[in-house]
């Protein structure tokens, strides 16, 4: 992406830059850029905007600690417009909500809520918090945990063969729960086996 290309003029120097989940593609806020801020975002891998309320750059998370760590930026088809993907640390909204467009609690998308259960996990791998089932399979052991995803494999299987839909869903979601804590307790991602996912994809 050449800066120079973008069409700055449209908007007296600044271009809208909307930020997104570089995970789970939840649309987390938008500002504004000049020249400089995105200079600064590409340089220093960290999203920073133009305040036009301060009249100064404004980085995300320079009072807070809620940065937004750069993964790419991607302009739209006439130049005037950002799309930024990048990672969390903490949430973006200032009402400390994980993204600005999610007051009502109604616009995170269905699959983006697997992200939050890995978080919700390794929130629990970290604290160990009592009395979460959890917690009680993490200190189980990794042979455990997989012991688990086989059975409710099977359990998945014997519902689909035998079972009603109802069924089928229930067994489903705790095969997908027993995987992401099993991933978690080998220190892997959701994201690392998308993109094994990706590799195949078109096969």
């Amino acid at each position: 992406m050449n800066i120079d290309d973008l069409s700055w003029d449209k908007m007296g120097g600044l271009i809208p830059a909307i930020v997104q989940d570089a995970f789970d593609g939840r649309v987390l806020m938008q500002g504004y850029m000049n020249k400089e801020a995105l200079t600064v975002t590409l340089e220093a891998g960290q999203v920073t905007f133009w305040s036009r309320s301060r009249q100064r750059l404004w980085t995300k998370g320079e009072t807070s600690g809620h940065y937004l760590d750069l993964v790419d930026i991607h302009p739209d088809c006439d130049s005037d417009c950002l799309l930024i993907r990048a990672r969390q640390e903490g949430p973006t909204c200032h009402l400390g909500l994980d993204t600005c467009f999610d007051v009502d609690g109604k616009v995170i998308p269905q699959l983006a809520f697997l992200a939050d259960l890995e978080r919700v996990i390794a929130s629990r791998d970290e604290e160990r918090p009592a009395g979460s089932y959890t917690t009680l399979l993490l200190e189980s052991g990794v042979k455990r945990i997989a012991q688990k995803v086989g059975e409710e494999g099977v359990e998945t299987a014997l519902a689909a063969a035998a079972g009603g839909d109802e069924e089928l869903l229930n067994e489903s979601a705790d095969l997908i729960y027993h995987l992401l804590v099993l991933l978690r307790s080998r220190k892997l991602e959701l994201g690392s086996m998308v993109e094994v996912l990706k590799t195949r994809h078109g096969g």
